[in-house]
């Protein structure tokens, strides 16, 4: 009666329909990238905790490389057992990494209210559940382009503007080799 039945027997969407289909379709995919963003917060996020208890727990441990090394692997063999991969030595090396070039950087350190966090070794930590304080505003894949760039103002140039400009990896990782 009201509907427009396309040859396949299957009802169709009248003109006046598609707005409300086009909607939908909208707002299914905004819900899409937002929880896409969830879950890279998180993971950086979490990236970020890991490299930031591992240093805590080398400067509490032994001061010989060699343990820091052992810690590292056998870590690394218990985290891939139970969850799989992304725990590699180098990966669990690149945490580390992550959070002592990041752990006063002026973009990642802000509560909502824009204010700074102070950087403490009292200071308490989230757990991935609750809300973090800490923003991470770029992709994990982001960060370890970032951080391959030494000279430090360059560095917070890029993230700044793949931040602000919403800029792809492809795309930042064009503007660097562009030399912006």
């Amino acid at each position: 009666m009201g509907r427009n039945i396309r040859k396949s027997g299957k009802p169709g969407l009248q003109r006046n329909d598609a707005s409300l289909w086009s909607d939908i379709r909208e707002l299914i995919l905004e819900a899409r990238r937002t929880v896409a963003r969830g879950v890279n917060a998180a993971l950086v996020w979490t990236n970020f905790e890991i490299g930031r208890r591992i240093v805590e727990h080398e400067q509490k441990g032994k001061a010989r490389a060699g343990y820091a090394e052992e810690i590292l692997k056998v870590l690394s063999q218990k985290l891939t057992d139970e969850f799989g991969r992304g725990y590699s030595v180098d990966n669990l090396e690149r945490m580390r990494r992550f959070y002592l070039m990041y752990r006063k950087s002026a973009t990642v350190l802000r509560i909502s209210s824009g204010e700074t966090l102070p950087t403490t070794h009292h200071q308490k930590s989230a757990t991935v559940s609750r809300k973090s304080p800490l923003k991470f505003p770029l992709s994990w894949s982001h960060y370890l382009l970032l951080m391959d760039i030494k000279n430090e103002h360059e560095r917070r140039f890029y993230e700044i503007e793949a931040t602000n400009q919403n800029w792809s990896l492809a795309e930042l990782r064009r503007q660097h080799d562009s030399s912006l």
